[in-house]
């Protein structure tokens, strides 16, 4: 009995500390922003540097970064506005806050940002961030931190430094900045969904672009060639609602796997601007 005893409270034992350390990775996960190991999620690679994403913060990452491209802006305003979606609301479109904050960066409709409908529309409330952004002097040059405030005018002025490296990584793979630098694995794909790609890229990247579409796959031809890879790291990250399978830009093409966050692969000068996107073959309707 008594050994009997020890072997009981040695695998209480165990198990205590699995939980431990469990719930310590959660917690972690959850102070980072960013999603467990096992879990859907995308990354940007950029200077050795990784910065890993789940699904959602993906899709609004590609807006984010992609609407500083149709304006012609530098990467560095990619950088600040990822910054601050960071810190404001960890890159979620959250319809709540302190007070009347809402959205993406917590625009406050009584502080003349919006109404609430317009502020829970990325695409307005990223274009209303940029257009104050522009307004800052020097916005280009300064501290990120501190034109991040300067938009945002937080109680915490601070509070934007710990996320600067991070939204630097992402803003340089999803502006084109940094090709062949963005990658998501999916256990389960999201049904094909040409149509919904297609909006949001020409939502987001507007004149830059134009697309059209094939069979089970769209066509992305961009103005230059920074522009087509926006557009194809952009399709990579809208892949968790679109049900992306493929990406290719030249001699670069990229191949979702749904066990690990596949690389991309190709080498040699892209001689042509047109991105082919593919997507996940549509499920056969049971007769």
């Amino acid at each position: 009995m008594g050994a009997l005893k020890k072997a009981g409270w040695a695998l209480l034992g165990v198990v205590l500390a699995t939980a431990v350390v469990v719930g310590g990775v959660v917690l972690w996960s959850s102070y980072q922003k960013v999603p467990l190991p096992i879990q859907d999620r995308c990354s940007a690679t950029v200077q050795g540097r990784t910065t890993t994403v789940d699904p959602d913060q993906a899709y609004y990452s590609g807006i984010i970064a992609g609407m500083s491209v149709q304006r012609g802006l530098k990467p560095r305003a990619a950088s600040i506005a990822l910054t601050t979606a960071y810190q404001e609301s960890g890159i979620r479109n959250l319809d709540y806050g302190h007070s009347d904050s809402l959205g993406l960066f917590q625009q406050r409709p009584s502080k003349g940002w919006g109404t609430e409908a317009e502020i829970m529309d990325p695409w307005y409330s990223t274009r209303e961030f940029y257009r104050a952004l522009v307004k800052v002097s020097k916005w280009d040059s300064k501290d990120i931190n501190d034109v991040a405030q300067a938009v945002q005018r937080s109680a915490y002025p601070d509070a934007y430094r710990k996320h600067v490296d991070n939204a630097k990584t992402l803003a340089s793979a999803l502006t084109g900045e940094t090709p062949a630098s963005f990658t998501c694995v999916f256990a389960n794909p999201e049904p094909a969904d040409p149509s919904g790609l297609s909006d949001y890229l020409t939502k987001t990247l507007k004149s830059q672009i134009q697309v059209s579409a094939t069979e089970n796959s769209l066509r992305v031809t961009a103005k230059g060639e920074a522009q087509a890879w926006a557009a194809a790291e952009m399709a990579i990250a809208g892949s968790g609602r679109f049900g992306v399978s493929a990406v290719q830009l030249g001699p670069y093409g990229w191949t979702l796997s749904r066990s690990q966050p596949a690389s991309w692969s190709g080498t040699g000068p892209v001689t042509s601007n047109e991105v082919v996107i593919s997507f996940t073959a549509p499920t056969a309707t049971p007769r």
